[in-house]
């Protein structure tokens, strides 16, 4: 690391700790050179995560779009909030750890979709509905015998 006062390259590291809630690293640091400290932080490099809609259109990457369907649909449901949360990270972990700097917004609704179900049923059903534009009842009444037949 350089310093930022002498342009030195040798410095040392002479305390570090966690900062920004863990997400970060926060390292004091003295030049070799000239004896000045200074402060450095070390964080990963997160790589943005452009979402393809049904329309071929491109967008950032939201939780919150996950979050608001899985509270709508689970919406009146005996689910409380910390295993909704708790999907809600897994579902996040699956997408980041797929690796990829694209995915479809379809990949992402289909894998609410199968956590959902193991979580419950009428919240999945919802979630379909809307996911799914489901055209009319008979559609409808085919993903609840899917259910059904379970």
């Amino acid at each position: 690391m350089k310093c930022p006062f002498c342009g030195k390259e040798d410095t040392k590291v002479i305390d570090s700790r966690p900062a920004e809630e863990g997400n970060a690293i926060r390292r004091r640091r003295q030049c070799d050179g000239c004896k000045k400290r200074f402060t450095t932080y070390e964080k990963v490099e997160s790589i943005p995560l452009v979402v393809i809609k049904k329309d071929l259109t491109r967008e950032p990457y939201d939780r919150a779009k996950i979050e608001r369907g899985v509270f709508r649909s689970c919406h009146k449901r005996p689910v409380p909030v910390t295993q909704m949360n708790a999907m809600i990270d897994k579902i996040e972990a699956e997408i980041f750890n797929l690796g990829l700097r694209e995915i479809k917004s379809n990949d992402i609704g289909e894998l609410v979709m199968n956590h959902l179900e193991e979580l419950d049923a009428v919240a999945y059903v919802r979630f379909a509905s809307i996911y799914r534009e489901f055209k009319d009842v008979s559609t409808f009444m085919e993903e609840l015998k899917k259910i059904l037949d379970k």
